[in-house]
């Protein structure tokens, strides 16, 4: 009878132990590219965090800027002073073939929309010739997607010349001084130059309608040993893009893209509308990985020359283990 009392004693201290466990939060340290911070891209964080969608899932999302750009959130990855990443696929699929444990575990941009904008007297592709289009580095899925915008309407790589920026900052700055005649500009800066009067010749979806840009990334070994709080990661991330692709909390969306990028309302409502009406794919429906999508880039990087055949498929990048995990077919 003692026996059986110490061994009930001992099931409920091991049963509370466990549940303890389960309890604690997960600190996530998450490596953010500084020129996003601002911009629509990030603003599932910002949602998930003022909905308190990573709180329900006991996770603790340490947001760290990567200063240099995007090319260094790979790095700041594989050394360890992130857990997590944001970064384009292109860099991605690049440092893993170099040897990086990188893979990704969640959509975060799927087809970005990039408008040309230019300078209010430029009116036409044709007025681009013989002037500087400020672009990424040669081989980012946003310069192969302008080049290919500005070659589908007549102009081709030797009609105009190219200065490299690591940011949509930098990028939206050298217009505004004159020094880029065009440049490629996400939302909400590109309505913001709109507004001043600068013009939009086209989007990049024009040229290239579906391809996966940006991920979540983490080192193979990191995520074996924490599957459980990246599943819980993903259900908050989940749970934020739904609420922004919810037309019932439009008005809440529309007002923490006004506080987060300090745009106005109407610059806000436009952006959704880009976005939504109709739905244009930029946002995951609940962060799904697109693999067609990845295979475009894969595409694209066999195109400029940066991967020769034969190539990799688009499931060596990655592993959906984690979004099943979090119920995500």
């Amino acid at each position: 009878m003692k026996h059986n009392a110490v061994a009930v004693v001992g099931a409920l201290l091991f049963l509370t132990c466990v549940g303890t466990v389960q309890a604690q939060t997960a600190t996530l340290r998450y490596g953010q590219i500084p020129s996003t911070i601002k911009t629509v891209s990030a603003l599932q964080f910002y949602i998930a965090q003022r909905k308190g969608f990573f709180d329900r899932e006991r996770v603790n999302l340490e947001m760290i800027s990567i200063e240099g750009g995007a090319a260094n959130m790979m790095a700041a990855l594989d050394r360890g002073t992130v857990d997590i990443t944001r970064t384009a696929t292109f860099f991605l699929i690049q440092a893993a073939l170099k040897g990086s444990e990188g893979v990704a575990i969640v959509g975060e941009t799927a087809t970005p929309i990039y408008s040309l904008i230019v300078k209010p007297e430029i009116k036409t592709f044709a007025d681009l010739k013989g002037k500087v289009v400020g672009l990424t580095n040669a081989v980012s899925t946003i310069s192969v997607s302008m080049r290919k915008l500005l070659a589908l309407n007549g102009l081709h790589a030797s009609d105009y010349r190219v200065i490299e920026f690591v940011g949509t900052p930098e990028r939206s700055e050298c217009v505004r001084k004159g020094e880029c005649d065009a440049v490629p500009l996400g939302q909400p800066e590109d309505f913001i130059l709109l507004k001043q009067g600068y013009r939009r010749l086209g989007v990049s979806n024009d040229a290239v309608p579906n391809f996966q840009f940006t991920v979540s990334v983490v080192r193979r070994s990191w995520g074996e040993a924490n599957k459980d709080a990246l599943a819980r990661y993903i259900r908050g991330l989940a749970t934020a893009f739904r609420f922004m692709r919810d037309p019932d909390a439009r008005e809440e969306v529309v007002k923490t893209i006004v506080e987060t990028t300090a745009s106005s309302e109407e610059i806000a409502r436009q952006t959704l509308a880009l976005y939504f009406e109709p739905d244009r794919g930029v946002v995951p429906k609940q962060g799904e990985l697109d693999l067609k999508g990845l295979g475009q880039v894969i595409q694209f990087m066999s195109e400029t020359g940066d991967l020769k055949p034969p190539l990799p498929s688009p499931e060596r990048f990655v592993d959906l283990q984690y979004l099943h995990s979090a119920g995500i077919k």
